[in-house]
């Protein structure tokens, strides 16, 4: 009776919801992908792919590759940086690289030395212009 509860917890477990933690004096090289959440207060060399949400503490480090749904920043990251919905930067967040987002925040006191593509507002307003200049054509 007990084994079949435990068995249906396991089958409804949703992996975008399960965090995974990288603690602070930890240094993984390699690449990681995971459908669920990261917390990193350690280091991170290499490339990071998940379909959540990454945090970064103030004692993390990433130097590589992360690509990620949402991302809340408070450590170092350098390279490239691809987050498809909300990038925060908290004050004590170091950011160098390139980074593409669909939306930024960053609070004062954050250090952002990158280049910076927001992909949703970009793409909106190029499409707006395309056709008001149709629009202005034909009238």
């Amino acid at each position: 009776m007990f084994s079949d509860n435990k068995k249906s917890r396991k089958e409804t477990s949703n992996p975008n919801k399960d965090q995974n933690k990288i603690a602070q004096g930890t240094t993984i090289k390699g690449d990681i992908e995971a459908q669920g959440s990261f917390r990193i207060e350690g280091t991170l060399e290499g490339t990071l792919t998940t379909t959540g949400k990454v945090v970064l503490g103030k004692s993390g480090f990433i130097k590589g590759e992360m690509q990620c749904e949402n991302a809340d920043l408070e450590g170092k990251f350098s390279g490239k940086l691809k987050v498809n919905n909300t990038l925060s930067l908290r004050s004590t967040a170091q950011i160098e690289g390139e980074v593409i987002t669909g939306k930024l925040a960053i609070e004062p006191g954050a250090d952002f030395n990158a280049t910076c593509a927001m992909k949703s507002s970009v793409k909106n307003l190029n499409d707006d212009r395309r056709t008001k200049k149709k629009e202005g054509k034909t009238a």
